[in-house]
């Protein structure tokens, strides 16, 4: 499955207005067969999702997965807890930051790697206040319009 599979891209838009990402990681994702077959067809949002502890493994809540069309009886559960799969010591790197300072985990990204694998992009990163998300806004228009003025 080598070629085109590599460009499907759920991103999670509201992530980066809301939170600050300090640290990023790419963990694969624990899926049933329809769920990989509904995410090659970008049928996946991310609006909701973070990723939470339970018995020292890092699973995904509230990512929604659309039920496969032509999947039968055994089809999956659209908003199940997915489980992450990293390595031990970023894990326990995780749990460590999240405790100590008490940020979170969200979820960036999922994308399908080049071997037709599923990925989560996932950060641990802190909330962002209103004024920083205003300021946020202001720099983006700002860089927008001095691209504007520079292409004239």
């Amino acid at each position: 499955m080598k070629g085109g599979t590599g460009n499907i891209v759920i991103k999670n838009k509201k992530a980066s207005h809301d939170y600050e990402f300090l640290e990023k990681f790419i963990a694969g994702i624990k899926l049933t067969g329809t769920e990989i077959k509904s995410i090659r067809m970008g049928k996946a949002t991310l609006a909701d999702s973070y990723c939470f502890f339970s018995n020292g493994e890092l699973f995904i809540k509230g990512m929604h997965i659309s039920e496969y069309w032509w999947g039968n009886l055994n089809n999956h559960d659209p908003l199940r807890e997915r489980k992450l799969l990293l390595t031990s010591h970023e894990l326990r790197k995780i749990a460590r930051k999240v405790k100590e300072t008490g940020l979170t985990i969200v979820v960036i990204k999922v994308f399908i790697n080049d071997r037709g694998l599923a990925k989560a992009e996932i950060a641990v990163s802190k909330g962002k206040k209103e004024f920083d998300k205003r300021e946020t806004l202001k720099r983006k228009d700002a860089t927008r319009e001095m691209d504007r003025m520079r292409k004239v």
